[in-house]
């Protein structure tokens, strides 16, 4: 029997994109989560896999998704690799998606996974997500797994105008708030920055 994740699931919730609401159907997320966590992995929580981070829950993977609007002709940033679960979702949506892990054994992990699945438009890279992409290309949207106390300076100079970055930020005592972060064309680096929810992330490193 093939479980998925219901989207009635979502959809009670408000996830309305029925695009994100199939890319999540698609995806065998047994596969993201460790072996003794199969039976939960379609239960809409987050779950640990290895290195101490998590897989986060369906629901916050959905709707971080959707509020970033994205096209198909997008180009996509991704901070944070981890399962390669939000990397999947993305890529059947965009263009390309370029994603960044800290962790060499989780970026491995999700290179390997990911490519068994047939996705062709991700490009991977081990290293400091502050930083950005190395090559210093432009992104039509940013995303970020992992909580930040600041958003990274050089993450919104590879944002392009007019773009969007969803990250978690750390606002005081450890309580993090999930932002919706757009770039203005008007005034070089006016921002649009909106408070979306309460989230729970493992920190940005």
């Amino acid at each position: 029997m093939k479980f998925t994740i219901s989207p009635i699931q979502l959809e009670s919730r408000g996830i309305k994109d029925q695009k994100v609401l199939q890319a999540i159907r698609q995806i065998p997320r047994e596969l993201f989560v460790p072996k003794n966590y199969r039976e939960v992995a379609y239960t809409d929580r987050a779950l640990p896999i290895d290195c101490g981070q998590t897989i986060s829950q369906p629901f916050i993977v959905a709707y971080m998704t959707e509020k970033l609007q994205l096209k198909p002709s997008d180009k996509v940033l991704e901070i944070g690799t981890g399962s390669g679960f939000q990397t999947a979702v993305l890529a059947q949506l965009v263009k390309e998606v370029y994603t960044i892990e800290i962790y060499s054994e989780l970026s491995q992990k999700a290179q390997k996974l990911l490519t068994q699945l047939g996705y062709q438009n991700i490009f991977y890279y081990q290293g400091d997500g502050n930083l950005g992409w190395p090559e210093k290309k432009e992104f039509e949207a940013i995303i970020l797994t992992a909580a930040s106390k600041q958003i990274p300076k050089t993450l919104l100079e590879q944002l392009k105008t007019t773009g969007k970055m969803i990250l978690p930020l750390e606002i005081n005592s450890g309580e993090q708030i999930l932002y919706l972060i757009k770039k203005l064309p008007q005034g070089k680096g006016k921002l649009q920055s909106t408070p979306l929810l309460p989230v729970r992330f493992v920190p940005l490193l």
